[in-house]
């Protein structure tokens, strides 16, 4: 446990004071997972499936331990944590609109 971080899905900033206590806005992640999380470099589908940013750099990815080109599924998240991770895909998952089309 000492080496992992809560993180929040629903940032801090963007939370209301009960959305900031939600157990259900946190997922404890590996600190290199908890700054690709919080940055929007990675995000959750609701499957568990790793969500990797086109605007992520491979290289620095892979250096972290995370292979882009590798399909990674975490678990099922709780109906609650979904509906956080939904508004982190919305909300903080970087995204490309001209990498993507």
């Amino acid at each position: 446990m000492e080496h992992l971080r809560a993180s929040h899905c629903k940032p801090w900033r963007d939370s209301t004071n009960e959305e900031r206590l939600d157990g259900e806005n946190g997922l404890l992640l590996t600190p290199n997972a908890d700054h690709l999380f919080d940055r929007g470099f990675i995000g959750f589908e609701d499957n568990g499936d790793v969500l990797v940013s086109p605007v992520a750099h491979k290289d620095s990815l892979a250096r972290l331990g995370l292979n882009p080109s590798q399909a990674m599924n975490v678990g099922q998240f709780s109906e609650g944590q979904r509906r956080y991770l939904e508004f982190h895909r919305d909300s903080v998952l970087l995204r490309s609109r001209f990498l993507e089309e």
